[in-house]
């Protein structure tokens, strides 16, 4: 995949500028619930919060908690992608921003929506008793993702709308049992 890890924050954030063992890292914590006490080469070094999002990275994930990047901070994100795996991680000021200085935004309910759809394999499944192996649900999560991602991609350079603008158009024609996104009022 070629992606370098740079910067971690859970209760203590570490940052090595050449990239942490992610692999070491994510069994660290595995084990200890933490990545405090973590030993990475001892070129490790703390960053505030505000450092953290502020790093000149390709993307940066915020992960856990709600409300990080706000109006007083998103002016400093320098990713050129935002991933948002944390539910609501951006608030609507901070959205703007980022809008602003074309910063591609992956929102949560696209970006961190595959435990969701892995659940619904699982009720099918359940409801047939007919059971895939682990490939089977790797390829049509990727599949069923991938799908998303385009529409929504497709749908925001159609109606020059922010990704997540165009994801809660699609949503919500979804729920109106398949009213096009053109009959929500968008031209």
């Amino acid at each position: 995949m070629g992606a370098k890890v740079v910067a971690v924050s859970i209760r203590a954030r570490r940052l090595l500028p050449d990239g942490l063992p992610f692999e070491e890292l994510a069994a660290h914590k595995r084990n200890t619930d933490s990545v405090v006490g973590f030993r990475c080469c001892g070129s490790c070094r703390p960053v505030s919060n505000e450092q953290l999002l502020a790093l000149d990275v390709d993307v940066l994930v915020p992960a856990a908690l709600e409300g990080v990047l706000r109006a007083d901070n998103a002016g400093a994100v320098k990713a050129r992608i935002v991933a948002e795996l944390a539910d609501g991680p951006t608030t609507p000021e901070a959205d703007e921003v980022l809008q602003q200085k074309g910063i591609f935004v992956i929102p949560d309910f696209l970006c961190n929506a595959g435990g969701v759809t892995v659940s619904y394999f699982e009720q099918v499944q359940n409801a047939y008793s007919f059971y895939w192996d682990a490939d089977l649900v790797y390829r049509q999560l990727d599949q069923k993702m991938t799908s998303a991602f385009q529409a929504v991609a497709e749908t925001a350079r159609r109606y020059s709308i922010s990704q997540r603008i165009a994801a809660y158009l699609i949503a919500v024609a979804r729920s109106r049992r398949g009213v096009p996104v053109a009959r929500l009022g968008m031209r």
